[in-house]
This record gives structure tokens, C-alpha cells and sequence, in this order.
């Protein structure tokens, strides 16, 4: 799997009241999540997340509550991948489980600039800066994770395996 964007970044800890503020998790479909992502960060974040792509965090991104309404509105809203330095593991599985790819890799956010054209090689964990040309080696996702991603998510994945008797 290989994504190509331009970077959006964001610092540390960010939690998942930050990606998608409490009052709207009364919302159900995830376009209407998405028109909110990030908003708790800066209310004009919603509106230029789609233009770059490829968000660019720091240290424990997703912090927080546990709630699926935050990969689901960064996927809907336009995310590609989710690079940082470190995750909460609750968002990343729950990412993964959504089909949101995330991937984590050392000093990220310090190496890559906001608007950096980005390629990310999921499968190898490379991230590629095609704006400043050098290469960061991300840790790399285990063969399982990578399907439940090539699958769109953890619901697919389970669909695949019981051959389509869900």
C-alpha cells in the first residue's frame, strides 16, 4: 500500500476530543464526523485536511478517550495515513480496525515539514519526502495489520475470513 500527499502537522498528545470535539459524537454518518476532524485543534482545520492528505504528528497521538469517531472522521474527511512518532494504542488499533493506516517512526515531526509532498510505503514503513529528498524508515506494520488495512478494515477482514457470511 503506498500513499502519496503533502503533510498536515500537528504537535503532541493530541487527544481524541482535539480530532473530533465530544458534542458531535451524537452524529452518526462519518461524513458528518468528518466535516468536524480536527476542529478542536483550529475551527479551519476541517476545511484544508482534504488538500494535504498525510497527517504528521508527535509523541501519543490519540490520546484520550476511546472513541472510533476519531479515525473515522480523519478517514472520512480525507486522511491518507496517519504518521507520528507514537500513538495511543487504543487509537491505533482502532484506526487499523477502521482501515485508517497509521504508522509510527522516529522524529517524524521534527524531519518533515508542513507541506512536504509525502510518499509512504505502508508495507516497507518508508516515508519518502519528495519536496526535501530523504527518507525516514518508519516501524514497520506485522503482515496481519497490513491486510486488515488492504481490506478497508477489521469488519472486512472478518467478512473475508467466514467467506462472506456476515
Amino acid at each position: 500500500m503506498i500513499f502519496e500527499g503533502k503533510a498536515l502537522k500537528c504537535g503532541d498528545d493530541i487527544d481524541t476530543d482535539a480530532i473530533i470535539p465530544g458534542k458531535y459524537l451524537v452524529l452518526t454518518r462519518p461524513e458528518e464526523l468528518a466535516a468536524h476532524a480536527l476542529e478542536g485543534l483550529s475551527p479551519e482545520l476541517p476545511g484544508r485536511i482534504r488538500k494535504f492528505g498525510i497527517l504528521v504528528a508527535g509523541k501519543n497521538f490519540g490520546c484520550g478517550s476511546s472513541r472510533e469517531h476519531a479515525p473515522l472522521a480523519l478517514k472520512y474527511a480525507g486522511v491518507k495515513c496517519v504518521l507520528a512518532e507514537s500513538f495511543a494504542r487504543i487509537f491505533f488499533r482502532n484506526a487499523v480496525n477502521l482501515g485508517l493506516p497509521v504508522l509510527e517512526c522516529k522524529n517524524v515531526s521534527s524531519r518533515i515539514e508542513e507541506g512536504d509532498s509525502l510518499k509512504v510505503n505502508l508495507r516497507e514503513g518508508l516515508i519518502e519526502d519528495l519536496s526535501r529528498g530523504f527518507t525516514l524508515k518508519a516501524k514497520p506494520l506485522p503482515d496481519f495489520l497490513l491486510k486488515i488495512l488492504r481490506l478497508g478494515g477489521l469488519m472486512a477482514y472478518v467478512e473475508t475470513r467466514l467467506g462472506g457470511k456476515i
